[in-house]
């Protein structure tokens, strides 16, 4: 009995809760006139003369670069949308497509440049090695198999000086090789060969003729014929007392 008057005790409570926040909840209705605003010409005006609300759309010529850009973009897009099963690129994909006309652009002048610079060094090169009569290679061939004498002849008789000073310094280094003061090589520098002299006492005449021998070769001296047999004193000096030997 007494859990049936709590329970009727409870509905109660709750079914006064609500109807007194349902009297509580009122709503008020504005009934008052809204009055009408209108816009005349002249409102109107104002806005059309200032040039900030001036929204036309211009269509810009488009230069040959630009246009150059679109089709370029146009054509690799068309590319890998054929590619990757006709479906339009997305994401990732999209900005990637949108960067590789770029990016070859520049991988193209790259591979230009170092072509051109390439090719260049390579005329660099064959011009210096054409510059001389005697190159790497025949000069191992003079030293191994060739008449040096004859040689220096043959350039004296020619006038032509310089040469003669080559074959001259090449001799030396043949004879210096046989009486095994140095050990030639192609690989090697003179300045190799003057550190294997330096506790010989050919040392200081090898640095002399080195020096008239980078001088004159080396560095394009034209010389007449005093001056060669000023030159070649010092050559014939060393190959004397090496000879001797």
């Amino acid at each position: 009995m007494q859990k049936l008057l709590f329970s009727l005790l409870i509905c109660i409570t709750f079914s006064l809760s609500a109807y007194s926040f349902q009297d509580s909840t009122k709503v008020d209705y504005d009934d008052a006139s809204i009055p009408v605003q209108k816009i005349t010409e002249e409102d109107l005006q104002s806005y059309k003369d200032d040039s900030s609300y001036n929204y036309t759309l211009e269509k810009a010529d488009n230069s040959w670069w630009e246009k150059f850009k679109t089709w370029l973009y146009s054509y690799w897009l068309r590319f890998f949308q054929w590619l990757f099963g006709g479906e339009k690129a997305v994401g990732y994909l999209s900005v990637f497509l949108g960067l590789l006309p770029y990016l070859l652009l520049v991988i193209l002048i790259v591979v230009a440049v170092l072509f051109f610079l390439k090719t260049n060094m390579n005329s660099i090169s064959l011009s210096k090695k054409n510059k001389s009569a005697v190159t790497l290679s025949e000069e191992e061939n003079i030293i191994k198999n060739e008449d040096i004498q004859q040689l220096i002849k043959n350039a004296l008789e020619d006038k032509n000086y310089r040469l003669a000073i080559r074959y001259y310094y090449l001799y030396i280094l043949k004879i210096m090789s046989e009486k095994d003061l140095i050990d030639w090589q192609l690989q090697k520098t003179n300045d190799d060969y003057q550190k294997e002299l330096s506790n010989s006492t050919y040392s200081k005449p090898f640095v002399t003729i080195t020096r008239l021998y980078d001088y004159i070769w080396y560095g394009d001296f034209a010389i007449d014929e005093p001056k060669y047999n000023k030159a070649a004193a010092e050559f014939i000096k060393l190959q004397n007392s090496i000879t001797k030997k």
